[in-house]
């Protein structure tokens, strides 16, 4: 089928840019990163080392610390046997193995600027060398203090989507919606949710992506202390209005999501992004509660079950799903229904809203 273009928005490429995406690629990655990838770059980037330590996993920074701190000691441990088995006075010489120890362990106490005095530096050039490893360690430990400190400091937004997108029925008509809450004990303040629409269109005889900017039921929320269900409503002036299921997989659509907000503990404003392919929506659903009070009347938020939902189905009304197979039901719908693929506004779809798809 042929994807139908829209009436154009206002430029609004998110920085992404008009060219089509192929192969079913995402604009947003799940982490929140970009899917972007860049050429033509010199091999060491000394600009990108802060970026890359303060980023990476803390696996790899650990192991990347232990490393340099093993192979620095190796090389200094080197020049000492180097320079003689003399140059370190107290030093076993019985075997080269001991000898290659003791340096090792020598340099291990001097770069720390600990020293046990069984072994000291015995001459000019031991000494010196002894002096560089010291400066080196004292450089070398500060800037992996201030390495922790970053990344223990560095305002991130830990924010839980829901696995998928659903369209749902909303207030006589449909619903695109998902669900998110902080995975931190602090609390987000006025949390500003922004959702586009990116699809392929075919202009002029040549494939390009466009973006529609998508209105939201509630754009800001004060507090985000539980979870908060964002809902596009598809209205007649939603991008989304008319469409059918085959006509949003053949244009290869994203929900790209840009959420800011101010975090109390960091006081600093954090951003979080994310998207929804068109794999990732259910159509006919609605999410399951997660919030229920305990013995003394507090409410508790079940986040493990964020992305759990119930489907809105006169044949099946009670199956609660989570798992990666479910989205195959739009699949199904699609070819159950032929041409006539079910339109996302249809008078015979429509199903009583459930008045929490409109609280946070």
């Amino acid at each position: 089928m042929a994807i139908r273009n829209l009436q154009p928005p206002e430029p609004n490429d998110l920085g992404f840019g008009t060219n089509s995406t192929t192969n079913n690629q995402r604009l947003v990655n799940r982490d929140g990163q970009s899917n972007v990838l860049k050429t033509g770059l010199p091999f060491f980037r000394p600009y990108d080392a802060y970026l890359k330590l303060i980023t990476m996993g803390w696996g790899h920074f650990l192991l990347l610390v232990f490393t340099g701190y093993l192979i620095a000691n190796f090389v200094f441990a080197t020049i000492y046997v180097l320079l003689g088995r003399h140059s370190l006075m107290g030093a076993s010489s019985a075997s080269f193995w001991s000898e290659f120890q003791d340096a090792f362990f020598f340099s291990s106490q001097t770069i720390s600027t600990l020293g046990f005095s069984r072994i000291s530096p015995a001459g000019f050039a031991s000494s010196s060398v002894a002096a560089v490893e010291a400066l080196i360690g004292l450089l070398a430990f500060a800037l992996a203090t201030g390495l922790l400190y970053g990344r223990f400091s560095r305002p991130v937004a830990k924010i839980l989507y829901s696995e998928w997108a659903l369209i749902s029925p909303y207030r006589e008509m449909k619903g695109l919606m998902f669900r998110i809450a902080n995975m931190r004990r602090s609390e987000l303040i006025d949390a500003d949710v922004t959702m586009t629409l990116s699809r392929n269109e075919l202009q002029g005889g040549k494939m390009l992506r466009r973006f529609y900017p998508l209105s939201l039921e509630r754009k800001l929320v004060p507090i985000l202390s539980m979870t908060w269900t964002v809902v596009h409503p598809i209205d007649e002036e939603s991008p989304f209005h008319g469409l059918s299921l085959e006509e949003l997989r053949n244009s290869d659509m994203e929900v790209v999501i840009l959420i800011k907000a101010f975090d109390d503990t960091f006081s600093q404003t954090v951003h979080s992004r994310f998207s929804y392919k068109f794999s990732e929506l259910v159509y006919n659903a609605k999410f399951v509660p997660v919030t229920h009070p305990d013995k003394e009347g507090r409410t508790v938020v079940d986040l493990s079950r964020i992305s759990e939902y119930q489907i809105v189905d006169e044949t099946d009304k009670s199956r609660l799903r989570g798992d990666r197979t479910v989205p195959e039901i739009l699949a199904r719908k699609t070819r159950d229904n032929g041409t006539d693929s079910k339109r996302l506004l249809g008078k015979d779809e429509q199903v009583q809203n459930d008045p929490d798809y409109s609280r946070p």
